[in-house]
């Protein structure tokens, strides 16, 4: 059961840091970013799970935990949507920052 454990920390590990360098290198497009996001989103869960239910604690902050990363993902999507109905595409190129 240990070893299980620490092999599940450290594909989650693996994971984020590649969700990173999706996040890093893919700078093109948007929607590539936010699922870079998501991804690095569902592998923090997946570590707060781990801990939580090997400390025996409750489940009340992973369902908050949740709940913002919902928030965090519609929040994104209304972005996309946005920016394709003004520019026509989901480039930072055609996106004027100032």
């Amino acid at each position: 059961m240990k070893i299980f454990s620490v092999m599940l920390i450290i594909v989650i590990i693996v994971m984020f840091i590649i969700g990173n360098l999706i996040f890093i290198s893919k700078h093109k497009h948007l929607l590539i970013i936010l699922l870079s996001l998501e991804f690095m989103v569902l592998s923090v869960f997946l570590f707060m799970l781990l801990v939580l239910s090997y400390l025996h604690y409750n489940m009340y902050m992973l369902m908050l935990f949740l709940v913002f990363a919902v928030c965090e993902g519609a929040l994104g999507l209304s972005i996309l949507v946005s920016m394709i109905r003004t520019y026509g595409n989901d480039y930072f190129q055609s996106f004027n920052l100032l």
